[in-house]
């Protein structure tokens, strides 16, 4: 009879043994020939070295053993609460769980968290409680809190046989019930198939420790495990990215139908970008070592190399990615880098762990020049921390973190978002609806393919979906809300994709500036158990902090209480707590919920964030006027939209006919910070540098020069002047790469004359893959956007910092990027004076190499090819 294959993930609250259990059955298995222990830091599955220290399981790990029935993919997951989310990460690849529950502790509040993500997964479960060699451990005690805390269907298979055992199994189902009845007994089969229709919970009870008990949970798995069937079409789930010792990138994926082999192509897409790779190799592992082979089929559980831009929770295939985990840090911390150390250098490491465990969360923040990382609790801190200094060699600290706030809407309000500058063209509308507490955030369509094509509202949605969406009181992301899109155009000549993405994201924060928002605060569920002279202190403590309560009995001498508070509030409380009932008390705090935060008025002005002034996330439409693109305020949008959705909204349906009005935003920068701005996009820059005459003849030759004035900016469009002036537009129809070379070089020799910066901005909005680049060419500043950042978005960006205090002009003949410089208070100038301001400095130059000529002097000069090589050849 053929084995069959199972991936089983053992789960537990921290310090169950579950990792002891684990060794235990690789080692009954004989998949091991040596048990290690956790105490003694020679466990086959802890080998990373903080694992080893603390004792603890930090990261899910892998496990192969096998039996006569069935070959088992094993995942031991950790148990602490600070990382639930790397735990939650497995459950979709689970066929079955192994909750593994201690003797002495009984039912935890992190079990039961535990527990409702398995009913959230689906998953089929067997129950081991561990430690029964313990004299604290009741085994009648712990049976009567799995059947009254997790499911009444929770039975007892230490003697799987007789009237009594097939009597509280034919209880759990109806279809079990009808058998006992007729036949008198349960065949194994029938309880397979219960066990995994969850109708049913087999426990079991030992001590791993003294391998009490392995022996009957693996004859459980055996006799009570279907053979799954799985589909012959290829799907995969991935549940883990990971860094080999090589540095390696490792993509872990359980094979959910069909079959994959090395050099086989997979083809996905990541937030709207598409990638089509080869795998270059496929690993099975079991602890730290692995096997390579040249396929995997279905059922198995594989790490596979050659994948560069995949997450947790992707799907290939038939299989759909996973939505956001039920489990999310609520604390906010700065990091704390070294002296010395760039914080823009160092953001890529963090980007690198961020890949590995997305709910670390790496945010930037730039104008403080911050990294920023959400995490759990102490001892994530302090793996960070160890990772981060094994891995890169920086000694990082944090500071003392910031609740991470939530904002939802109160009443449906309606969102539009136009996107119109030249040759593009987008309108969206969506409907935005407030949902019950813990909803999350629903996107959905309820458009006609006649009205919209299908294509279309697929990326709208997708659009939806890939950004974090920020609320408008502090900036906290959006939840619990039904964004639902109800209309929307395109135009069959200008529209692209990239179009509807910037009037989706308009139309969401259109929607929040015209809602009225409330600011949510997350709250801990907790469960104390401390002695009862103690009760009256932990009562009044919970009051003051503005939580709620119940009380029980926790056994003689014990008072047991449990209820909810918020996390600002109860932080710090678990050190009091253990300090007043002086370490014989227990508590234990997990976030549950999010609810309406208690001081919103006094954190809104505290966190001081001003929703226009976030030019990330603009509330403002864009639409098209004489030719050119102009900015209409978030509050203007309807007299200006395109579409009537009929919501009570009677827009006027007409172009713009008058100029938009404008806000203008107050700037004061000092010299020192400019200067950090523009160091900070391009490093730090050399003058050219002339030849040095004697003192007399360079007062001179300096006068007959324009003398330079302080702090002149010039920001270029690039590819908008490259098309604007006749000789570079000729050269581009044949090398549009030589016409920036020569732009470049003529702006250099244009820079080292007038002796003013110089910054020339290079669209790389539809560059796939494009990473963006900042670099000194010669004394001038050259930017190439990222992808899906255009040129306009930069230098809208650069000119708000910079534009309102200082000379700084923007070189450009398209109105939209003319129109966000008038917005930003700074001088605005066409191409055709541009290159009009340049022949004249090419005029000034010819002069001042002649007047150099004349008078004998040597010159040096550090200009580049074009006009300045014709200028040394006269």
């Amino acid at each position: 009879m053929a084995k069959h294959r199972l991936t089983i993930g053992v789960i537990a609250h921290v310090d169950a043994g579950k990792t002891t259990l684990c060794e235990g059955l690789l080692f009954e298995s004989g998949a091991i020939r040596k048990r290690g222990r956790v105490d003694h830091g020679d466990a086959y599955l802890d080998t990373y070295s903080l694992e080893k220290q603390r004792g603890i399981t930090i990261f899910s790990k892998q496990a192969r053993f096998s039996t006569e029935k069935i070959e088992v993919n094993l995942l031991d997951s950790p148990g602490h609460v600070d990382f639930s989310t790397e735990t939650e990460r497995i459950f979709s690849v689970l066929d079955y769980a192994l909750l593994v529950i201690s003797g002495s502790e009984g039912v935890q509040a992190h079990t039961e968290t535990l527990w409702k993500l398995i009913k959230t997964y689906k998953i089929p479960t067997f129950i081991f409680v561990n430690k029964m060699d313990l004299p604290s451990a009741d085994k009648e005690g712990i049976m009567a809190a799995l059947t009254s805390r997790l499911d009444e269907n929770c039975v007892d298979f230490s003697a799987a046989e007789g009237n009594g055992f097939y009597e509280s199994i034919a209880l759990s189902d109806d279809e079990l019930l009808a058998e006992f009845l007729e036949k008198g007994i349960i065949t194994k089969d029938s309880i397979a198939k219960a066990v995994f229709r969850r109708k049913l919970y087999p426990c079991l009870f030992g001590s791993a420790l003294h391998m009490q008990g392995i022996d009957e949970l693996i004859a459980c798995l055996e006799g009570y495990t279907l053979d799954i069937e799985r589909p012959k079409e290829f799907g995969a789930k991935v549940f883990k990215i990971s860094r080999d010792a090589q540095g390696n990138r490792l993509t872990h994926l359980k094979l959910t139908g069909g079959a994959l082999s090395s050099r086989d192509e997979l083809a996905y897409s990541v937030k709207g970008n598409s990638y089509k790779e080869k795998i270059t190799a496929i690993r099975l592992y079991s602890g730290s070592k692995f096997e390579k082979v040249n396929s995997a089929s279905a059922g198995e559980v594989a790490a596979v190399c050659g994948l560069t831009a995949t997450f947790p929770g992707q799907g290939f295939g038939f299989e759909k990615d996973m939505n956001a985990p039920l489990l999310e840090p609520v604390l906010d911390y700065r990091i704390v880098l070294p002296e010395g150390c760039d914080a823009r250098s160092a953001l890529p490491l963090f980007r690198r762990l961020e890949e590995e465990d997305p709910m670390l969360r790496i945010t930037w923040n730039e104008r403080h020049r911050e990294i920023h990382a959400s995490l759990m609790g102490e001892i994530q801190i302090e793996v960070l921390k160890s990772m981060v200094k094994e891995r890169f060699d920086l000694d990082i600290g944090v500071d003392s973190g910031r609740i991470m706030y939530r904002e939802t809407i109160l009443s449906p309000v309606e969102g539009i978002g136009h996107y119109e500058p030249l040759r593009h063209y987008a309108e969206v509308h969506l409907l935005m609806e407030p949902l019950p507490a813990g909803s999350g955030l629903v996107f959905m369509s309820s458009v006609s393919q006649n009205d919209l094509d299908i294509n279309w509202q697929r990326l709208i949605l997708t659009h939806l979906y890939e950004k974090t969406h920020l609320g408008v009181l502090t900036g906290s992301p959006i939840a619990d809300m039904r964004i639902t899109l109800i209309a929307g155009l395109a135009s069959k000549a200008h529209t692209e994709g990239g179009d509807f993405r910037q009037a989706t994201y308009r139309a969401v924060r259109q929607g929040l500036m015209k809602a009225e928002s409330v600011l949510l605060e997350p709250y801990y569920s907790f469960e104390m158990e401390l002695p009862e002279n103690q009760l009256g202190r932990a009562i009044n403590d919970i009051r003051l902090m503005g939580g709620q309560f119940e009380t029980s009995s926790g056994g003689p001498g014990t008072a047991f209480i449990s209820g909810s508070a918020p996390v600002s509030e109860m932080r710090e409380y678990p050190q009091v707590f253990a300090s007043y009932t002086k370490g014989r008390g227990r508590i234990s705090c997990l976030v549950s919920h999010y609810a309406r935060c208690r001081d919103e008025k006094r954190i809104i002005e505290e966190i001081g964030y001003d929703p226009e002034a976030d030019t990330e996330n603009t509330p403002d439409s864009i639409f098209c006027s004489h030719g050119a693109g102009v900015f209409v305020r978030w509050d203007r949008v309807e007299s200006y939209m395109h579409i009537d959705t009929e919501l009570g909204i009677d827009p006027k349906r007409r172009r713009i006919s008058s100029e938009p009005h404008i806000v203008e935003r107050n700037l004061n920068i000092d010299e020192k910070e400019l200067e950090s701005i523009m160091l900070r996009e391009f490093g730090p820059i050399k003058r050219p540098e002339y030849g040095k005459p004697e003192p007399a003849q360079e007062r001179g030759l300096r006068s007959a020069a324009k003398k330079p004035e302080l702090s002149d900016f010039l920001i270029v469009d690039g590819y908008n002047i490259i098309f604007g002036w006749e000789s570079l537009r000729s050269l581009a129809d044949s090398d549009i790469a030589l016409a920036r070379k020569r732009l470049m070089d003529i702006l250099a020799n244009y820079c080292g004359y007038k002796q003013n910066s110089v910054v020339l901005v290079f669209d790389g909005y539809r560059v796939k893959g494009n990473a963006g680049e900042r670099f000194n060419y010669h004394g001038i500043r050259v930017a190439y956007t990222k992808e899906n950042e255009t040129a306009d978005t930069f230098i809208e960006k650069l000119t708000s910092e910079i534009g309102k205090n200082y000379a700084v002009r923007v070189a450009s003949s398209d109105g939209l990027v003319q129109l966000s410089s008038f917005r930003s208070g700074v001088l605005r100038m066409t191409a055709s004076e541009l290159e009009h301001e340049v022949e004249n400095v090419n005029e000034n130059m010819h002069e001042l190499i002649e007047t150099m000529k004349k008078s004998n002097v040597k010159v040096k000069m550090d200009i580049p090819g074009g006009i300045a090589d014709a200028l040394e050849d006269t």
